[in-house]
């Protein structure tokens, strides 16, 4: 599920003509995404690292990993939208090794996203990864 929908991401990048094209399908998608409810935005499900405000709500059902997640910054919300196309329904086990680089550079987002959207997208991740990894050890994440 999670793969297809970022393949399909994936093929629209290779369809468009120019990055401006390609920041502004990012932030369709952001558009796109769900409202995450305004009591999810809490500090414990803030992203640090990040320039803008970034919450993830990382939910896990039935062994699947899952996340809502909000921006202040529309691009940012994009960004988070290619993330949850990247992880949302996926096993659990799977989610730590996603190879969220190679899938990133495969988008061309490694090249053309300034070093601090780099960063606040390392920074999700990175949560991504801890969530998952948390709660395939048993703790409550």
């Amino acid at each position: 599920m999670a793969q297809d929908e970022f393949d399909e991401i994936a093929e629209t990048f290779d369809f468009l003509d120019d990055w401006e094209e390609r920041y502004r399908h990012v932030i369709e998608l952001g558009r796109e995404l769900p409202e995450m409810d305004e009591a999810l935005k809490v500090p414990a499900n803030k992203v640090n690292g990040c320039a803008s405000q970034v919450w993830l709500f990382p939910r896990i059902e039935n062994g699947h990993f899952d996340f809502m997640g909000d921006s202040d910054a529309m691009i940012v919300r994009g960004l988070i939208a290619v993330l949850h196309a990247l992880y949302a329904g996926r096993p659990l086990a799977e989610v730590p090794g996603v190879d969220a680089g190679g899938a990133l550079k495969r988008l061309g987002l490694d090249e053309h996203l300034s070093s601090q959207r780099s960063n606040g997208l390392r920074a999700m991740v990175e949560r991504i990864r801890l969530v998952a990894a948390q709660a395939l050890d048993g703790d409550d994440a």
